[in-house]
């Protein structure tokens, strides 16, 4: 069913709604911040303020500063909270290990998930920072703000948590950084009845969904990867919210296969924009980018001289299929064989367009482990239509989901899954034919376990009939 929300979306106004004036915000003056002593002594961690890269330390020493100035009377937890904040990860440097417990479960009413729950274990000499915990914000769609709703945003977070700020976490969200049990509830209420916000997804649930800039200003997109990323989180809400499942699950919606949401390396599911058609060419431009008139790649290798242009050599050559030539002064591409690299479309973007038939490829099985290495997803439909209210894209993930909620362990992935059961599996269970491409070597087990349906007869056949066949 498509989603219809209930009411107009409000506009955020700032005027309206800020906690702190412009006096309040700006109280403190470059000269103050270099006599600034901090409550803790942090050699460790002021090495990490030296070089030419940006500091999280420097940062954390400014939003210290500006809170003492600010006073506890402005502040609905302690005002010393990054201070002590930077006094336990000094220890923790000292240490060599973390002094973050995890205490037990924390969240806000209604949800199993958009709160993490972080408790120190030196409550005594850090008391600011008892409890931190982080609140996870589902993010708009392609990451589309107004000053109005980051300013609103910030005081809320300056007013009731530590002032710390993450955009964005692995997954897309805004995480908010440190606050105290007492403040979760009053900080939902803001977010939903003020900002008209939802909290994203954490732990064993569908993580914030996140997608591309999509059609709103990318011109290669060939899908409207907001609209397909919103329809999803408003229809699974309630894998979103309430964890329900053996691990994570990320959906990631890129809009063509150059991937900028990385959802080919990132996602449990990736939806990927792509064409069925022939890529559209340009034969003057093509001349235009060969003859100098035109510079290759968008311009985006200007500022040294790379030599003349060689479409050969910079375009066809790199091919990785070998699916183009020149016929005199013609491009030919040979779409059967394209792979949707999108390399040469990216080198010569005002000859070369994707086609007009246009729809996702879904794979499966993305993550980025630790110990194990990264494994990208699975090309398991190579095309599928995408059009509201995207019915045909819930059913397929509806199919994995329950699949994966049956036989996945603990703390397993679907790409473990489908390492540990068999793509074949994976394919049996969305009712996708197996195809060539998808084997990754010739079988090395010799043995092949046949099922009875796959078997002329089944197990129980009869022995006359197999004699009559099978003569002595």
């Amino acid at each position: 069913m498509d989603f219809k929300p209930v009411r107009e979306e409000k506009g955020i106004k700032y005027k309206e709604l800020r906690i702190f004036s412009d006096q309040e915000l700006h109280n403190y003056t470059d000269e103050e911040l270099k006599k600034f002593k901090m409550k803790h002594p942090i050699p460790m961690c002021e090495e990490l303020e030296k070089g030419p890269w940006p500091s999280f330390v420097a940062d954390a020493k400014r939003e210290a500063l500006h809170r003492r100035k600010l006073g506890q009377e402005k502040l609905m937890i302690e005002r010393d909270v990054v201070e002590d904040l930077l006094g336990q990860l000094e220890l923790s440097f000292e240490h060599g290990e973390t002094h973050w417990k995890h205490g037990g479960i924390v969240g806000v009413f209604g949800y199993g998930g958009g709160v993490i729950g972080r408790y120190s274990d030196l409550q005594e000499k850090f008391p600011s920072i008892a409890h931190f915990h982080t609140m996870r914000v589902n993010q708009p769609a392609s990451k589309f703000y107004t000053s109005d709703y980051l300013r609103t945003l910030c005081d809320l977070w300056e007013y009731r948590g530590s002032g710390m700020m993450n955009f964005h976490g692995s997954t897309g969200d805004i995480i908010l950084l440190g606050t105290f049990t007492e403040q979760l509830e009053p900080i939902f209420f803001e977010l939903g009845h003020v900002l008209d916000q939802d909290l994203g997804g954490s732990g064993s649930n569908m993580r914030t969904p996140s997608c591309c800039i999509g059609k709103a200003r990318c011109e290669w997109s060939c899908i409207d990867t907001q609209d397909l990323c919103y329809e999803m989180t408003q229809y699974f809400q309630d894998q979103l919210h309430r964890p329900q499942f053996p691990y994570k699950y990320k959906l990631k919606f890129d809009g063509c296969p150059n991937c900028c949401v990385a959802s080919l390396a990132r996602s449990d599911t990736a939806f990927i924009g792509t064409w069925r058609d022939e890529i559209r060419i340009d034969q003057k431009a093509v001349q235009a980018y060969i003859g100098g008139e035109i510079e290759p790649n968008g311009g985006a290798h200007a500022g040294k001289d790379w030599g003349k242009f060689d479409i050969e050599k910079e375009v066809i050559n790199l091919c990785p299929t070998g699916c183009m030539w020149m016929e005199g002064k013609t491009l030919k591409i040979d779409n059967g064989e394209c792979n949707r690299c999108m390399h040469c479309i990216n080198a010569m973007p005002r000859a070369l367009r994707p086609g007009k038939d246009t729809g996702v490829s879904l794979l499966y099985g993305a993550k980025a482990p630790i110990l194990e290495g990264a494994q990208l997803g699975i090309l398991t439909i190579p095309f599928v239509k995408a059009e509201p209210p995207y019915d045909n894209l819930k059913a397929i993930q509806e199919k994995v989901w329950d699949w994966w909620m049956e036989e996945g362990k603990n703390r397993e992935r679907l790409g473990e899954l489908i390492q540990r059961q068999g793509v074949s599996r994976l394919l049996e269970v969305i009712g996708v034919p197996p195809m060539p491409q998808m084997v990754k070597e010739p079988r090395s087990n010799p043995y092949i376990f046949w099922k009875e349906e796959d078997v002329p007869g089944g197990w129980k056949r009869d022995i006359k009939d197999y004699r009559s066949r099978h003569k002595r």
